[in-house]
């Protein structure tokens, strides 16, 4: 799959901008602050509904305007020779939930047009996968996995909101406690069931992707580095600490776990729910689930982070990314055949040394469709030489 055309209305700095692409390789190149990361910003918006700057919407939306809106041409080549070409719009709306037209059709949901584009971004903020907070790492799993299953943007979406509203409950109940009053803890009963259901869904699902993860994130530090140090990742569920503590005759963590069914997940979780009430209450937020889990990254058996120079740090990093982009082209279980994902290096080589930018550039070179920021077409490596966007003062031209 590729993007044939790009087209903003009120969308960050741009009040309408429109870009034609090509498949292969495009480079979009001008000084920091005209707008280039705007653009590929706008293309995986597309693909994931968030943006890899920002955490939320408002950001999105240009100055004094209500909406903005992104629309884009994706072209699948399902048979050789036969493209077929969906034109794909999403409304960002500020304080309301957004919307999407598909080949000019009646307004779905945003969610509903997930999966019709792959997109896999590489940015400076991808260092923070290494070196930051798991939160981090989190949103790289699940923002993974909605591309490739997409109704898991559902069971991530309503996860959060039971969580709020159980950590709502867990403060209300550990005030009325410090009161010395009587806490009803039925409705809590009631959350504790429906978080367990949904996290369990999402742990498993993290799971079978790290499972898929692993050794392609290997495989790609091996290449990235040149074979210095065997990189891995592993999943560590934070319920599995409460009930090995606790529970010395439980099963041990390992293979076990990543084959445990979604049942066994759920019964787990209420069991460690149950075991941490008091201290949940005591303290009014939720200390087990997925939103207290983590992708555990180690490179020669000792944790990346704290470990890990800059230059390792930056192969890991670069590694996770090209392992999303060789799954998500490998594609889940209702996957088209032209399911590659487009490839954004958002400056990205500025930030590399020259052996690691010359290897991220042979790697990522037979890609479907690579499109690149760089401040000066210098910044571009010789394997990535093709069409070339200028981009200045929000005007976007091609350079023939």
């Amino acid at each position: 799959m590729y993007v044939a055309h790009l087209q903003l209305t009120d969308f960050r700095s741009y009040p309408h901008a429109e870009l034609e692409l090509d498949p292969g390789i495009t480079a979009l190149v001008g000084p920091n602050g005209q707008g280039k990361t705007n653009l590929v910003e706008a293309i995986g918006y597309v693909a994931t509904l968030s943006s890899h700057r920002v955490p939320t919407d408002a950001a999105l939306i240009r100055a004094g305007s209500p909406r903005a809106v992104v629309g884009a041409k994706i072209v699948r080549e399902l048979e050789p020779g036969r493209p077929r070409s969906s034109v794909v719009e999403v409304e960002i709306t500020a304080g309301k939930a957004n919307r999407a037209r598909v080949n000019g059709g009646s307004p779905v949901r945003a969610r509903d047009i997930l999966g019709m584009l792959h997109t896999v971004l590489f940015a400076p903020e991808d260092l923070a996968l290494v070196k930051g907070d798991p939160d981090g790492r989190r949103r790289f799993l699940d923002a993974l996995l909605v591309q490739l299953t997409p109704r898991m943007a559902a069971t991530v979406s309503d996860y959060e909101r039971v969580l709020r509203q159980r950590s709502a409950l867990l403060k209300s109940a550990g005030a009325a406690s410090r009161a010395r009053q009587g806490a009803d803890l039925r409705t809590l009963d009631v959350w504790d069931g429906k978080l367990a259901q949904l996290g369990a869904r999402l742990v498993t699902e993290r799971r079978a992707l790290v499972r898929a993860l692993a050794p392609h994130v290997e495989a790609a530090y091996e290449q990235v580095s040149a074979g210095q140090g065997a990189a891995r990742i592993t999943y560590r569920a934070s319920l599995e600490g409460v009930l090995h503590d606790d529970a010395p005759g439980a099963p041990a963590a390992g293979a076990s776990d990543d084959e445990a069914t979604v049942e066994l997940v759920e019964a787990q979780l209420l069991e460690a729910m149950g075991r941490l009430r008091p201290k949940e209450i005591e303290r009014g937020v939720c200390l087990v689930g997925p939103h207290r889990d983590d992708l555990v990254l180690t490179l020669a058996d000792l944790p990346a982070k704290g470990y890990a120079s800059h230059g390792e740090s930056w192969s890991f990093a670069l590694a996770l990314r090209l392992a999303s982009w060789r799954v998500l082209a490998a594609g889940g279980p209702q996957s088209d055949p032209d399911d590659e994902p487009v490839l954004i290096l958002d400056d990205v080589f500025a930030e590399l040394d020259a052996r690691r930018r010359e290897r991220l550039a042979e790697l990522v070179a037979p890609a479907r469709q690579v499109l690149i920021t760089a401040a000066v077409a210098a910044d571009v490596p010789e394997p990535l030489a093709g069409a070339r966007v200028d981009v200045m003062g929000g005007e976007v031209s091609r350079v023939l």
